[in-house]
């Protein structure tokens, strides 16, 4: 059993002293240094104080060593998903479903995002955003479209609706694939990635605009992602215009026609 070095790790994990968690659970640092020592085991009820104050089922607490685990394992563990434990991996994500109870796309404006950030998991705020339905999504699959701002994913426009798949696996998470990412600090972002989840326990995140710097995003820190799947936008990307798309074609017609007359039919020899 892992209770007291699982009990220390995590209290030194959330840069508590053993004063400030016997204050947060009610007691005196003794008692606290006593479960650590193990010169005492803490009743049931205080168990169960414990496991919620740091989002950690009894049954991890119990019985994983959480020391030996990789922060990419800790933040699954922590954010409801033992994966590591019993197999599992469910992430529990607020959603709206329409009269025939199937899932509703919801639209996160621009206006809506600092409020997404803190409310993603709040059933009431994400009830208060505005919802739509695309038929041709599969309905067996979770769907949410965000507003994206600025110009590191050109050539998608800025303000365009990008609508991404819910990923509940990270482990799932393909290299140069495009994501939308709920971070704690940096809210929402829109990137490719890079998945060094087992070597780093991070994502790294790439802008299709070579103008921003690539960088890497810490697992603690991510709290959603979704695998993007199409954008709505009322601009075409700049580098794609009818008028440039009409001279690209003209221009390569015209080397295609000087290559022709520089080849010459090849003559064949009579042996």
């Amino acid at each position: 059993m892992y209770l007291a070095k699982n009990i220390r790790f995590l209290r030194k994990r959330k840069r508590l002293s053993q004063t400030e968690l016997a204050e947060i659970m009610n007691t005196n640092r003794s008692v606290i240094n006593n479960y650590e020592r193990e010169e005492s085991h803490p009743p049931l009820e205080t168990v169960l104080q414990l496991s919620d104050f740091f989002h950690i089922s009894t049954d991890t607490f119990l019985r994983v060593d959480l020391s030996d685990l990789r922060e990419s394992q800790l933040y699954l563990i922590e954010n409801g998903s033992d994966i590591f434990v019993k197999g599992s991996g469910i992430r529990v994500l607020a959603t709206t479903v329409d009269s025939q109870n199937n899932d509703n796309i919801e639209l996160v404006p621009i206006k809506a995002k600092a409020g997404y950030t803190t409310g993603f998991f709040d059933p009431e705020f994400i009830t208060s955003l505005p919802s739509f339905k695309l038929p041709f999504l599969d309905k067996e699959k979770k769907y949410r479209t965000f507003q994206i701002s600025g110009e590191s994913m050109l050539p998608i426009p800025d303000k365009s609706w990008v609508t991404g798949e819910f990923i509940q696996d990270f482990s799932t998470i393909k290299n140069d694939g495009l994501y939308i990412i709920l971070t704690m600090n940096e809210g929402i972002v829109f990137k490719k990635v890079k998945n060094e989840i087992p070597e780093k326990g991070s994502l790294r995140l790439i802008s299709l605009n070579t103008n921003y710097k690539q960088y890497d995003m810490p697992l603690i820190e991510i709290r959603e992602v979704w695998k993007f799947v199409h954008y709505i936008s009322s601009e075409i990307p700049e580098n794609n215009t009818p008028e440039k798309l009409s001279s690209q074609i003209e221009w390569i017609k015209d080397k295609l026609e000087r290559i022709e007359k520089k080849i010459e039919t090849p003559k064949i020899k009579n042996l």
